[in-house]
């Protein structure tokens, strides 16, 4: 599947990947481009039945989405990249660097997971999302994008990511929940070998900050951060602070 992608930034710099969450598109990275574009040429995609690329039929495995990038890669010519993922972004970030290494330059994992307690709640969301559209959980997953103080001071944006949410394939969208629900990609942690950093939403409920702990413990050498007053979408909510260790990681010289 070819995805819909942007590419910006010096056309000669290294070139930097982000992957969005599930129900977002490649426009949740605008707040950290101006930082990455001084140092990189950023490819943003989207997801299958997101934004502008392509709708699809599930179920859909970590595999499957995972190759979706590296077909992307391959179709522009891309043999090396760093890459940074939020959430589902993250997860097949992490699918990336182990199965794939020769491919994954540096690693940023934000408010992300490797597994989760149990398949059901993303049987039953992909049901109600088969059933009613992705509107009908709208309301409720974005909700614990943001803190309350977030939602309180920006309603509009709140409002925008909750119509962009609605706005997605709902076949696309639960193909994409019964891959979460199989998904497992611990065993797969400790292979990384790409410098890792690893950003945790302080108020993050979805993917809490010791499902983070989990990951930088188990990848060799990442480090951790705990960004304060944010939830899940960290880099929108804490966008300077997340900016600002994205810089520290990403353009560090050399590998460990």
């Amino acid at each position: 599947m070819r995805l819909h992608y942007e590419l910006s930034g010096p056309e000669n710099a290294p070139v930097l990947v982000l992957g969005s969450s599930l129900g977002t598109t490649s426009s949740l990275w605008e707040p950290q481009l101006p930082v990455l574009h001084e140092f990189f040429r950023v490819l943003r995609y989207d997801h299958r039945g997101h934004g502008g690329s392509p709708t699809a039929t599930g179920p859909f495995t970590i595999d499957e989405l995972g190759d979706d990038v590296l077909d992307l890669a391959d179709s522009l010519g891309v043999e090396r990249f760093s890459y940074c993922g939020l959430s589902l972004g993250g997860m097949i970030g992490m699918w990336l660097a182990a199965r794939a290494p020769e491919r994954v330059d540096r690693l940023a994992l934000c408010c992300t997971t490797a597994s989760f307690p149990s398949p059901r709640p993303w049987l039953d969301r992909a049901a109600t999302v088969r059933a009613y559209g992705t509107a009908a959980i709208a309301e409720a997953v974005v909700g614990r994008w943001f803190t309350h103080g977030m939602a309180e001071r920006d309603p509009e944006l709140v409002a925008d990511y909750r119509d962009g949410l609605s706005a997605v394939d709902r076949e696309s969208y639960a193909g994409i929940c019964d891959a979460l629900a199989t998904m497992d990609l611990t065993p797969l942690l400790p292979a990384i070998q790409a410098p890792t950093a690893v950003i945790a939403g302080a108020q993050d409920e979805a993917t809490p900050p010791e499902f983070l702990r989990v990951i930088a413990e188990a990848i060799p050498d990442a480090e951790l951060y705990i960004v304060g007053d944010a939830a899940h979408l960290a880099n929108v909510e804490a966008a300077d602070a997340v900016s600002v260790i994205l810089h520290g990681h990403l353009t560090t010289a050399g590998a460990r």
